[in-house]
């Protein structure tokens, strides 16, 4: 028997559908993980590619954006079928499947999958900024650094707070957009012709591949198949079939709502930039400046930024989590999810501020663009593996995905890599006949080269090699070995005159033999010892000396033996170092009974104080 960890531990199962009363309750707890994924189908990468594309081609593109959300929904509901079915998400199965070597080479594209999508999202967030508030671009970047306690603050509400708060930004987003249509009043006729499927040229091409990037992102794959374990359900057949079905809808609502938004930008720009000759609009500044002019109203730029900002805000919120699910699923690393989050976002910082500075705002556009791209080339690459999961009658059973699904999965792969590859070929033409160093093409050639090695690899790999067992986070308990320790020779309680001192004082007498020594231990944290430490004598210091010794006197009475240390100034360095002075062997400590904002407020002990002791440390309720 293995201990193996579960996708965001710390919500996981954590919505029970059966605790609700009726049956539509019941229904609607299933109803959320999607939203999450679909706000990364509407950042503001996604309004980059769609300006461009309804700008110089009209509605010419249209077809695409619809071609993008029926494969973003057909991957995206067999990423919650793998979820539900077998337990695991999408990083912890590749894992499982494909050699070290592959799964870091898999690992690092979907980090940079996770940075580009943070890129977009940062530029997005200090360009709504710019545009509402008349904020630097340069500050605004610095600004979005800020979002990062965003998520922690809304993990401490639980996951269905977080879903909550997700939709509202999403239907935020949609009224903006749809007060947007009302003022543009596009002709539904020609809107229709956007709908047949057409690439003028090689410009389309790169939009339209930016577009499939922008709308289908490798992260919401990896996070839609951690996001619907959060839901607790019964492991028989009929309840997993159940579940499928709920989140499926819940995906096709979610993804059409996303649809609707990248549509109205698209149709917008090709309304009122394409049909007055303003070909060339890609830049987010650009398109808020001339929605005023153009329809007639300060309304509409407004609408514009305030929609911009709650995307931006809305996004920054998956990119964490994806970000948390790829690490502990390829690396089996665990970090501080705030240390996550800033670490992904300094990734994401750095080149934006290197673009704006170097450029002065110009090139944060195609920057916007080019990492939506850089999204789809990350694709192949976790669509590949999920084909593989969902089609693998041994592990899915009667939930394997279908013959006719399963051809249209790699219908849709290929495509995606087809266009992908040629796109690369075809910037290196491109830079080979501008007179650029034959070294840069040979440069492009190695990248391809190395693209398609790995995804010979991805695709064939399971064909030949049969699945391991290497998803163990924990050592196998038959490697333990169990031992009868005698009980503690010296017991640290540390107590801070509150009622918890009761249970320190009982916990410790529990772990205690004949010969024990109890050393109390308390923190003085008025004004005056805070200054001068020992060497000061005030009331509180005197009147603390009292209670100690009565402590002291109350446990000798019982027959133990104890002594009393006071510290100062910093309460968990003292704690840690009276410790290791008087050679405890365990620490008791109360629990201080508050946590997040009070935790800032009047400090943080426990969790401090354990990382600064090598003893075991006993927390009494």
């Amino acid at each position: 028997m293995s201990h193996s960890y579960h996708s965001l531990d710390d919500v996981h199962e954590s919505i029970d559908p059966q605790k609700k009363k009726s049956k539509w309750r019941r229904i609607l707890s299933f109803f959320g993980p999607a939203y999450l994924i679909s706000v990364g189908y509407m950042d503001p990468g996604n309004w980059a590619t769609d300006l461009a594309g309804g700008s110089q081609f009209g509605y010419k593109l249209l077809w695409v954006l619809v071609l993008s959300n029926f494969i973003a929904l057909f991957l995206q509901s067999m990423c919650a079928r793998l979820g539900i079915v077998r337990g695991k998400d999408l990083a912890q199965c590749n894992r499982e499947l494909y050699p070290k070597g592959i799964n870091f080479v898999l690992y690092l594209f979907a980090e940079i999958a996770i940075a580009a999508c943070d890129l977009a999202e940062i530029l997005g967030m200090a360009i709504g900024l710019q545009l509402l508030f008349g904020i630097d671009l340069l500050w605004g970047v610095l600004i979005s650094f800020a979002d990062t306690l965003l998520l922690m603050a809304l993990q401490r509400f639980g996951m269905r707070k977080m879903e909550l708060f997700i939709i509202g930004l999403i239907f935020i987003i949609g009224m903006c957009f749809l007060t947007e249509m009302i003022l543009a009043k596009p002709d539904i006729t020609e809107i229709a012709t956007g709908f047949i499927p057409s690439i003028p040229n090689h410009t389309a091409l790169y939009i339209s591949i930016g577009i499939i990037g922008a709308t289908v992102m490798p992260h919401n794959l990896y996070l839609h198949s951690a996001l619907v374990q959060t839901r607790k359900i019964k492991r028989d057949s009929a309840s997993i079939k159940k579940a499928i079905k709920y989140n499926f809808w819940d995906t096709a609502i979610a993804l059409n709502l996303a649809f609707f938004v990248n549509a109205a930008i698209l149709i917008l720009a090709a309304t009122i930039f394409f049909k007055n000759d303003m070909h060339h609009i890609a830049e987010l500044e650009d398109a808020h400046k001339l929605l005023a002019p153009l329809l007639g109203t300060e309304l509409a730029p407004k609408l514009f930024a305030i929609a911009l900002i709650a995307a931006g805000q809305s996004s920054t919120i998956t990119g964490t989590l994806a970000g948390q699910i790829v690490m502990e699923g390829y690396l089996q690393l665990r970090i501080n999810p705030l240390l996550r989050r800033m670490i992904t976002r300094l990734v994401a910082i750095v080149p934006a501020l290197i673009v704006i500075i170097l450029t002065h705002d110009k090139g944060v556009g195609q920057l916007l663009i080019f990492s939506q791209v850089l999204l789809s080339m990350q694709l192949g690459f976790a669509i590949i593996p999920l084909i593989h999961f969902v089609s693998d009658k041994e592990k899915m059973g009667e939930f394997v995905l279908d013959r006719k699904k399963i051809i249209l999965a790699w219908l849709i792969a290929g495509i995606i890599v087809i266009l992908n590859l040629k796109l690369v070929f075809d910037e290196a033409l491109i830079w080979l006949k501008t007179g650029n160093s034959i070294i840069n093409f040979i440069l492009f050639a190695a990248l391809g080269l190395a693209i398609a090695i790995l995804l010979f690899l991805t695709i064939f790999y399971p064909y030949i090699k049969t699945s391991k067992s290497n998803l163990l986070f924990h050592k196998p308990i038959e490697s333990l070995e169990l031992k009868q320790t005698s009980l503690f020779n010296r017991i640290a309680l540390a107590v801070d005159f509150s009622k918890t001192d009761q249970n320190v004082l009982n916990y410790g007498i529990q772990l205690a033999h004949k010969d024990s020594v109890f050393i109390l231990i308390h923190i003085t944290e008025s004004a005056s010892p805070q200054l001068l430490g020992k060497e000061s004598e005030d009331f509180e210091i005197r009147h603390d000396r009292e209670i100690m010794e009565s402590y002291v006197n109350l446990l000798q009475q019982n027959g133990y033996k104890a002594e009393y240390a006071l510290g100062f100034k910093d309460r968990n360095k003292e704690i840690a170092k009276i410790c290791n002075k008087k050679q405890a062997d365990l620490l008791i400590m109360g629990s201080h009974g508050h946590k997040g904002f009070k935790d800032f407020i009047f400090g943080e002990t426990v969790n401090n104080v354990r990382h600064l002791v090598k003893i075991p440390v006993f927390i009494a309720q």
